[in-house]
């Protein structure tokens, strides 16, 4: 007689979508706990960091994007903003709650991001990221990004960078890529 199979009850259908003003609520539990990753690699600076309020998302909902992945009950799991730079679609922020994670979710998340750019007329998105995380640098290389060194660096990846400066991010374990489309 064959074995039972084991089900997995959590939640195993989602929908990646534009977000709705009423998912802007939801994002920053989303955030600070995405974040709390951080804190199991010694960076628990990021995540202790506040996460965006919702003016902040609002600001995204007007000019950009913000693409959220919603679980079969309802509810947003995930979440990627994107904007433009230079020219270029970037992508400001992905964050995936862990409790939904390994499902694909970060990745269609970037897909939405670089189908935002290329609705926009864009001929690339850039983000900027840790180098040396499983979770950041080694993510997007796999989903076709590469690195852009700093003589290649646009104006606002300069303000980006200084940003990340101020807000005593380690910036020597982090890098700019880009993905053309």
């Amino acid at each position: 007689m064959p074995k039972p199979k084991a089900f997995d009850i959590s939640p195993n259908t989602y929908v990646i979508r534009h977000a709705r003003p009423a998912d802007l609520e939801a994002l920053p539990a989303v955030e600070v706990r995405s974040s709390a990753l951080f804190a199991e690699v010694g960076l628990k600076e990021i995540a202790e960091h506040e996460p965006g309020d919702v003016e902040f998302l609002e600001a995204f909902l007007r000019a950009g994007a913000v693409h959220v992945a919603v679980s079969d009950r309802g509810e947003p799991v995930g979440f990627g903003l994107t904007g433009l730079l230079d020219g270029c679609a970037h992508l400001y922020e992905l964050a995936v709650d862990p409790a939904h994670g390994k499902r694909g979710l970060g990745a269609k998340l970037v897909a939405a991001g670089c189908a935002y750019g290329i609705s926009k007329g864009c001929r690339a998105i850039t983000l900027s990221t840790f180098r040396d995380l499983p979770w950041n640098g080694p993510f997007y290389a796999r989903l076709g990004f590469s690195e852009v060194t700093r003589p290649n660096w646009t104006p606002g990846m300069h303000v980006l960078h200084a940003r990340e400066m101020d807000m005593h991010l380690p910036v020597e374990r982090r890098f700019f890529m880009r993905k053309d489309f």
